[in-house]
């Protein structure tokens, strides 16, 4: 607290110390509270509105709505002012999300994310990690014009738009920034579409044809969604973009304009480029250089060499399957599993005419053990016995699992398949700690944790980690 900035019951003035996971920074209240704050820098003095402070909750939340002592770090000018905590707070609203770390420079940025990085692996792993977040080529100045895939939430009046943090309260937007400017030029935030829920847009980082797919309203009136499609039909038509959508009540995805997929391509040295289809609902790495900065990391942890046997686990359309099957060559073997129906179809489909891949669809725990791991979580101490997959002895596996991670049943079925390497691929660096940790404890060791900047403007991080037999060379 200062003369001139008293506390309040909802603001305090503070003075913010480290960044924490999740893209907050942390002080402590004058009776000792801490308090995790957004839109901050580490050694800022700021004046914080709390948006979560019950007497009883263990810690407090705030943003940041005035700057009183500036870290170096800090940027004079948003990319986005949407996500701008210090104009919302002039303009009386909440920032929206998906900028966070926005106010700081790139260098600012990406040394908060190094220090999380840092601290969660020597935290749950022990590992002395003195790595730096790698940007990737070609990132613009301020970190803007990188994303290839977009969801905006549509109110019940039909306008478009992002939630603040932690918040119900759908904000319209005019602009996206971060978004490539595949997207930015069709502007689908000033889209009206009554009935609808959602709106997802792919765009492809080639240049190809864009996709809106539509997630409609469950018992949607017929007469509010003729008119929804014709429109957005006619819309598609004019900029270019296919569209899609589907009801809850259906499976089926219907296309009312154009094509029901989108396709990614990345090229290979020496060779033809490798492509991808990907469903409307699929999986796809955002960031328009995330599948060239990674499958290059991958490819580069993995030492793959011809005639080996490759697991690519929670494999995704099949970005890592098809790059390692064209290294392992027409005598090595590539076994990919997804949990995904649709993604799993879209890996099957991009992976057909590859005799030296085999797809498998199904929970990876379950795929590896052959035991239902829901069914042992209700009561069986053993789990449901299924037919098990015969996945081949490897000897390389990559993983790229959701931000959850791995966990310690599929850790202990690739510790049990006694591969040479393991790569593993993450977003979340608290997950990456917990799982390193559970390997190292079987005997792995940790050789090599690269870091990339895959979101600029955020707190997210991706990591690419390689572990081999403490024995191995």
């Amino acid at each position: 607290m200062t003369e001139d900035h008293p506390d309040t019951p909802d603001q305090l003035t503070l003075r913010l110390t480290a960044v924490a996971h999740g893209g907050h920074m942390v002080s402590r209240s004058p009776d000792g509270r801490v308090v995790f704050v957004r839109h901050g820098a580490p050694g800022e003095l700021v004046r914080v509105r709390l948006t979560d402070h019950g007497e009883d909750a263990k810690f407090w939340r705030g943003d940041v709505i005035e700057v009183l002592e500036s870290s170096e770090d800090r940027r004079t000018h948003h990319p986005w002012a949407a996500a701008d905590a210090l104009r919302a707070a002039r303009d009386e609203r909440a920032p929206v999300g998906g900028a966070e770390f926005g106010h700081l420079t790139l260098g600012g940025q990406r040394e908060l994310k190094r220090a999380v990085v840092a601290e969660q692996l020597e935290h749950l792993a022990g590992i002395d990690w003195r790595g730096q977040v790698a940007a990737v080529a070609d990132e613009s100045p301020d970190g803007t014009g990188w994303r290839t895939r977009l969801h905006l939430d549509v109110s019940a009046d039909g306008t478009a738009g992002m939630y603040p943090h932690r918040s119900h309260d759908l904000v319209a937007i005019t602009d996206m920034p971060l978004a490539t400017d595949a997207i930015s030029a069709r502007a689908p935030w000033e889209l009206s579409v009554p009935g609808a829920a959602r709106l997802d847009i792919a765009a492809p980082a080639d240049g190809g044809r864009p996709l809106l797919h539509v997630g409609l309203l469950a018992r949607q009136d017929p007469e509010t969604l003729t008119d929804l499609r014709g429109r957005l039909a006619s819309w598609g038509s004019d900029h270019g973009v296919s569209v899609t959508a589907q009801s809850p009540e259906d499976r089926e995805i219907q296309t009312w304009s154009g094509e029901s997929l989108v396709r990614e391509t990345l090229e290979v040295p020496g060779g033809d480029p490798l492509t991808w289809r990907v469903s409307p609902t699929g999986f796809w790495q955002i960031h328009r250089a995330a599948p060239r900065t990674l499958v290059d990391a991958v490819l580069a942890a993995a030492r793959i060499e011809p005639g080996e046997t490759v697991w690519d686990l929670y494999s995704g359309a099949g970005l890592f399957t098809a790059a390692a099957a064209g290294v392992v060559g027409p005598q090595g073997r590539v076994f990919a599993v997804e949990g995904s129906p649709v993604t799993s179809a879209d890996a099957r489909e991009n992976l057909a005419e590859r005799e030296n891949v085999r797809v498998t669809r199904g929970d990876v725990a379950r795929v590896l053990t052959g035991r239902d791991p829901a069914r042992r979580r209700h009561g069986s101490s053993r789990g449901q016995q299924r037919p098990a997959v015969r996945a081949p002895r490897p000897d390389v596996v990559i993983l790229d699992p959701p931000r959850a991670g791995a966990g310690k049943e599929v850790l202990a079925a690739i510790d049990g398949a006694d591969p040479h390497t393991v790569v593993y691929v993450a977003c979340d660096p608290a997950a990456l700690g917990r799982d390193l940790g559970r390997l190292s404890r079987r005997g792995w060791k940790v050789t090599d944790v690269k870091a990339f900047d895959l979101y600029p403007n955020t707190h997210h991080v991706e990591a690419v980690a390689v572990l081999r037999r403490n024995d191995a060379s």
